[in-house]
């Protein structure tokens, strides 16, 4: 009567597998470095090659990468071990297209705009995302220091104090064809305080 009550049941019991996930060493910088550099060459980026740096960042949380291109540096998140090594390898290429699109232009470009995809294609990794969808854990940091353009009204809320000249990137990019320019330079919000950002927030930007 039980297995007749069972089978009639709209509802199945679910079996859960746990799978043992392999843990893999993480490979040494300078063997990242060496590959990444490899791969710079190939495409005839000498003189980045000659100047790239691979290191890992043990303080990163939810950023798996970071490129750093004052110091044509590469940072990587030690996290990745739990992902295997062809995660670290698209990782790498990742923020090496960061570089590479930043090296071969004389502008400022987007972030993850045309140049950073091409140079996705160039380094294997075609239809890249902009963004990684790995699950991290991540802390709750403060941002108690909050910026503002005076052109769009545009808050800008950091963890950091900002140590060197930045711009709204939206009002460059409809007034001055995405170059820097000082009209639109973000600077403190004196006085603010970290229970005011949220009501800096909720103010809708002005048009222009």
């Amino acid at each position: 009567m039980r297995n007749a009550a069972r089978e009639k049941s709209p509802f199945k019991q679910l079996e859960f597998c746990f799978e043992t996930l392999d843990v893999f060493d993480l490979p040494p910088a300078c063997a990242l470095q060496e590959r990444a550099t490899c791969l710079l060459r190939a495409l005839k980026a000498e003189s980045l090659a000659a100047r790239l740096r691979v290191d890992w960042n043990g303080r990163m949380r939810t950023t798996v990468g970071r490129a750093d291109f004052q110091r044509s540096l590469i940072l990587l998140n030690p996290a990745l071990q739990k992902f295997g090594p062809a995660e670290i390898d698209r990782t790498l290429r990742h923020e090496l297209a960061h570089l590479l699109a930043h090296s071969r232009s004389r502008r400022r470009i987007l972030p993850h705009g045309r140049e950073w995809r091409k140079a996705c294609r160039d380094l294997g990794i075609p239809g890249e995302r902009a963004g990684h969808t790995l699950p991290l854990v991540g802390r709750a940091l403060r941002r108690r220091f909050v910026y503002r353009c005076k052109s769009c009204q545009r808050h800008f809320p950091r963890v950091r104090r900002i140590r060197r000249a930045t711009a709204c990137l939206a009002c460059c990019r409809r007034f001055s064809r995405g170059s820097y320019d000082e009209r639109f330079r973000l600077h403190l919000v004196k006085g603010s305080r970290f229970s005011k950002v949220s009501a800096l927030l909720a103010v809708p930007p002005r048009e222009n």
